[in-house]
């Protein structure tokens, strides 16, 4: 299931709408704010949403994939120095204590079709390491808050906890950035340093760039995205080399696809939200608050 779709009859197609356009105009105007808009435009644009209804869906989407999204490119402009995490915490804030409650929430990301065989990596004091084997080439994790964007007010807050299992191509070609930022965090470096790390490593080819059908399951209902969001929408993520989004089609009216570039890290991701949780239940119109 490629998009979310809570429809189930013509009579229930208005309430679901009504949900969704709630809940991502609320997010959509608090990011516009945060991005210095004027309040008396915020105003307009709330009361401009009554749109026809797929093109406020596509572009509210879009404006909650920004704010889910972990390492956003245009966070980078957006930093808010004001940040309630303004440098990284103790360690100690972001391991997990018990390591089968880790491995336990990192195979949450997909389902147990897929992350039953996967290899896990928990996070220890000296970086991930292997907690259990695999047999299908998917490997699972919790990331943690650094692998978000620069300019992420979140970037140090150590109650985040992202499962995300990666397919074989993605972990072969995605998975050693965020295997090498968490380094470069135990190793004490700060944000400038570890994205200018991170940008040479790929320029210089000691990151590979991502393979082709490289992608990503974030389908955990116990995971802590952001202090806003908490675990948002189940969805499915892929990733390319920067590309024109149209490509594939994203972000286009009634499309179920968004994209993001994150030319730092000269990197495309698609995202394409789904309507069922790893664990087989229907999302609900609460999930999406």
């Amino acid at each position: 299931m490629l998009a979310i779709s809570f429809c189930r009859d013509s009579d229930s197609a208005d309430s679901s709408d009504k949900w969704y356009f709630r809940s991502f105009r609320t997010m959509h105007s608090s990011h516009m704010l945060r991005e210095g808009a004027r309040p008396e435009l915020v105003r307009d644009n709330m009361t401009g949403e009554v749109m026809e209804r797929n093109r406020v869906r596509t572009s509210a989407l879009r404006s909650i994939a920004l704010i889910v999204m972990l390492g956003a490119a245009w966070e980078a402009k957006a930093q808010d120095t004001k940040t309630p995490y303004p440098s990284m915490a103790p360690l100690e804030q972001y391991l997990m204590p018990d390591r089968n409650e880790e491995i336990k929430l990192a195979r949450s990301a997909a389902p147990d079709s897929i992350s039953g065989d996967a290899e896990i990596l928990v996070l220890g004091r000296h970086g991930y390491e292997t907690a259990a084997p695999g047999r299908n080439g998917f490997v699972c994790i919790v990331e943690r808050s650094w692998t978000a964007g620069i300019g992420d007010p979140e970037f140090w807050n150590p109650k985040l906890r992202a499962p995300i299992c990666f397919n074989a191509p993605a972990a072969r070609s995605y998975l050693p950035r965020t295997i090498k930022k968490t380094e470069l965090v135990i190793a004490g470096r700060s944000k400038a340093q570890i994205f200018d790390a991170i940008a040479a490593a790929i320029d210089q080819k000691e990151l590979p760039a991502p393979e082709p059908g490289a992608m990503c399951y974030m389908m955990s209902k116990q995971g802590y995205l952001n202090d806003q969001d908490g675990h948002w929408l189940p969805h499915l993520m892929f990733f390319t080399r920067e590309i024109d989004p149209k490509i594939w089609g994203a972000d286009l009216p009634g499309s179920p696809m968004i994209a993001f570039k994150n030319p730092e890290e000269r990197l495309t991701v698609f995202l394409v939200p789904v309507g069922r949780w790893s664990d087989g239940t229907a999302v609900t119109p609460k999930d999406g608050h």
